[in-house]
């Protein structure tokens, strides 16, 4: 049994195929035994944006309380799936701004000796994404390796994450529910 950390980031809900995974997935991971807490970033109004007040707590070793809440989550989770679509090649302001906040120096990593230190090592992270435009559109220009590059790498491996799985839902505008639902 592990305890699983589901942030979503999607705002239209109920029908979106991001709506319809999530709830799937929650399902599934529970009937597996598994502990699962979903952080719905659109339902509790999560607040994306770092400001100036976040970076000095960050630099005088404090946090502001919602950002030591959700590192609370994390500190608590074997497993952590983020959930999101791809706009513009990347992550929604709302995820990135999570990342930005949450992911924060001191907890997620830290610098000695000139080397980065990730200090969530016995993490697990799987990132599911879909976006509307065609998976054949991002697999000839090689968009889906440039995410994993910068999302799998750039964040979670720098965080010391142990093991990072990537899924990618094309073609989600031109599928129809059927279609989607077999994905």
């Amino acid at each position: 049994m592990a305890n699983i950390l589901l942030i979503y980031g999607h705002p239209k809900t109920p029908k979106s195929f991001n709506f319809d995974l999530k709830e799937k997935l929650v399902e599934a991971l529970k009937q597996h035994g598994h502990n699962v807490l979903v952080r719905d970033l659109y339902e509790i109004s999560f607040n994306p944006l770092l400001s100036s007040k976040d970076l000095e707590l960050i630099h005088n070793g404090q946090i502001s309380e919602d950002i030591r809440k959700e590192q609370e989550f994390i500190k608590n989770a074997d497993t952590i799936i983020f959930i999101y679509p791809i706009w513009w090649a990347g992550q929604p302001a709302i995820i990135k701004g999570y990342i930005d906040r949450v992911f924060s120096y001191g907890f997620a990593y830290m610098y000695k000796g000139g080397k980065v230190i990730g200090l969530l090592p016995d993490k697990k992270a799987i990132i599911i994404n879909s976006n509307g435009n065609p998976s054949a559109l991002y697999k000839k220009n090689d968009f889906y390796n440039a995410m994993k590059l910068l999302v799998d790498n750039g964040i979670f491996a720098f965080c010391g994450f142990s093991k990072i799985k990537h899924l990618f839902y094309g073609d989600m505008s031109t599928k129809s529910d059927d279609d989607k639902s077999k994905d």
